[in-house]
């Protein structure tokens, strides 16, 4: 599967017909996370609320999965304890690359470091092992994902330009600025830049732009397709390359 020129990509697809992996490529190279981290915010949340959910939380769980909405995120990622909803997360499902930001960043959440291997997992743990009541709530939320993000980018680039319904889908975007090149919303996400760190074992990249595509294909296949843009890089630009990747690696298995 070729990659384009300037990208860092790594991808992972699942048949879950058969459990194996199909294609890959780099699929334990880490990344920082952008808003995919959401889908573990909002199980931890599950998994630690055993009740029915007040209309409160709710009303945050919902456009955060759909909308991935980020302030959403922020108060849900204070009140569980900020990085101690990764480490539980990863003690839980058992993954081994993905980590809390670092130290100097602990309310940043989309600096959390993740893997494709690691976020196939996660899938994989929500259709197979989960409880019913949480495995339906998100990626119940996760097929409703919206187009228009509350942050103003359209995130239906990647598996859902790519390939045909039904999917679940959670994406993941940063380093492209506030304003989104064509506004579907008010945007209100901010940018933030910094220089590669060192998070365990290899450093994780939180200079250039990242745009991810991650989710569920028809109760079929898991694809997780996670990418470091060139540095300057065009959101719109990003997309069509990240929509190409996730179309080309669907046709290659199917």
């Amino acid at each position: 599967m070729r990659v384009p020129a300037g990208v860092t990509a790594g991808y992972s697809v699942v048949d879950l017909t058969t459990g194996k992996t199909v294609a890959q490529h780099l699929a334990h190279h880490r990344f920082r996370s952008a808003s995919v981290v959401k889908i573990l915010i909002a199980t931890d949340y599950l998994e630690r609320h055993r009740s029915a959910i007040p209309a409160r939380d709710r009303a945050l769980l919902t456009p955060m999965l759909r909308g991935s909405d980020d302030d959403a995120a922020t108060a849900l990622w204070r009140r569980g304890g900020q990085g101690e909803i990764v480490r539980r997360m990863a003690r839980r499902i058992g993954l081994s690359e993905t980590s809390p930001p670092p130290a100097a960043k602990p309310g940043f959440w989309g600096y959390t470091a993740i893997s494709a291997a690691d976020i196939a997992l996660v899938y994989r743990y929500l259709l197979k092992r989960a409880e019913p009541r949480v495995r339906d709530f998100v990626l119940g939320n996760l097929r409703q994902a919206w187009r228009c993000a509350s942050d103003g980018f359209d995130q239906h680039f990647g598996i859902p330009r790519a390939v045909p319904r039904p999917w679940a889908i959670k994406q993941g975007w940063s380093g492209f600025g506030s304003v989104p090149p064509v506004r579907c919303a008010r945007a209100k996400a901010a940018s933030y830049r910094i220089g590669p760190v060192t998070m365990g074992r290899e450093p994780v990249d939180f200079g250039r732009p990242v745009l991810h595509t991650t989710g569920v294909i028809s109760d079929r296949l898991i694809m997780v397709v996670l990418t470091l843009q060139p540095s300057g890089a065009s959101f719109t630009k990003s997309a069509e390359r990240v929509t190409k990747l996730a179309r080309d690696l669907y046709l290659s298995v199917t």
